[in-house]
């Protein structure tokens, strides 16, 4: 099926906010988006955004069920490893499911890769759900490492309450 991938415009944040919670459904947390476009548009459309994004899109001639032509999108942030440098953190990768088994996924990710080497990062990183073996094993395919599994590592995240605390509790000036 013919689809380009393609930069993300402000004009697209609705469309990613839908697929946001779509993807959110699947993985049996959508009581957890709290975002909408506007603080999309907002983050990721500004002077010195937050996150960047591709969307993945159709003709036409070949929308979604719904009348959807934007159909997957990548959303990503630059970070950086003491030990490696420049980082391109893949925070989420979504194809809408009648999408799935296309390319689309493979296209989103690869375009990521090749943005990526453009700014020379090293290493592209992303965190999956243990019970989600279809998109492990789509990584895993394309030579994704399981830092769980060989080397240990945990993600830890403080939020809500646990870092008003935290930042409550800063040294002062």
């Amino acid at each position: 099926m013919h689809f380009k991938v393609r930069a993300a415009t402000k004009e697209d944040c609705k469309e990613i906010s839908r697929m946001i919670m779509e993807l959110a459904v699947y993985e049996k947390m959508p009581d957890q988006v709290k975002i909408s476009h506007e603080e999309l548009e907002r983050d990721g459309f500004c002077q010195n955004p937050f996150f960047e994004c591709l969307v993945a899109e159709v003709p036409e001639e070949n929308k979604s069920t719904e009348g959807f032509t934007v159909v997957g999108y990548a959303l990503y942030f630059y970070t950086y490893s003491t030990w490696k440098g420049r980082t391109v953190y893949l925070e989420d990768l979504y194809v809408m499911p009648e999408f799935r088994g296309n390319g689309f996924g493979k296209g989103l990710l690869c375009k990521v890769a090749e943005v990526g080497k453009k700014q020379q990062c090293v290493r592209l990183q992303l965190s999956v759900l243990d019970w989600n073996t279809p998109s492990r094993d789509f990584y895993a395919a394309k030579g994704a490492q399981d830092l769980t599994d060989s080397e240990g590592w945990h993600f830890i995240r403080f939020d809500g309450q646990h870092l008003d605390d935290l930042a409550n509790e800063a040294p002062k000036d």
